[in-house]
């Protein structure tokens, strides 16, 4: 406690003499920095949900375990009037194939996720599905939600 009170005493004295004085401060005040963080955390956290759906269906529900994937598929929605979506971008059925080539990074081997309303017409759904097989893409799935309570 010797040595090591006075020196801590003869700096704080120092410090507070130049503030007084009108010097710099040489603290940094963080607290607003975290406030402003967490308000953030909190922003992303609620609207981090609300980005991932493209367009509002009502999808079928299966007992189906969910797929591991890696990155993000191109998906292909058709909703309950029958509109065919490639992301969220309505697109006529005949443009189609020609767009996915265009924007399929793999290629033929591009992983494709088909959402249909469980309203719409199956015919429509197996349309889109059909093209998609008779362009060569290979990696195609059907998109449900899990049933609730099995």
């Amino acid at each position: 406690m010797g040595m090591g009170g006075g020196a801590g005493g003869a700096w704080q004295s120092r410090r507070s003499r130049r503030r007084r004085n009108g010097g710099m401060m040489a603290e940094i005040n963080v607290t607003p920095m975290v406030d402003v963080m967490l308000v953030l955390l909190i922003v992303f956290m609620v609207a981090a949900p609300m980005l991932t759906v493209g367009v509002p269906l009502d999808l079928p529900k299966t007992q189906a375990q969910a797929m591991n994937q890696d990155k993000d598929p191109l998906t292909i929605s058709v909703n309950n009037k029958g509109q065919v979506f490639l992301q969220e971008t309505e697109i006529k059925l005949d443009e189609l194939v020609p767009k996915l080539q265009a924007i399929a990074k793999n290629g033929y081997d591009e992983r494709i996720f088909v959402r249909g309303d469980k309203t719409v017409n199956y015919g429509t759904v197996m349309q889109v599905m059909g093209r998609l097989s008779a362009a060569g893409f290979k990696r195609v799935a059907l998109v449900t939600e899990g049933e609730q309570g099995s």
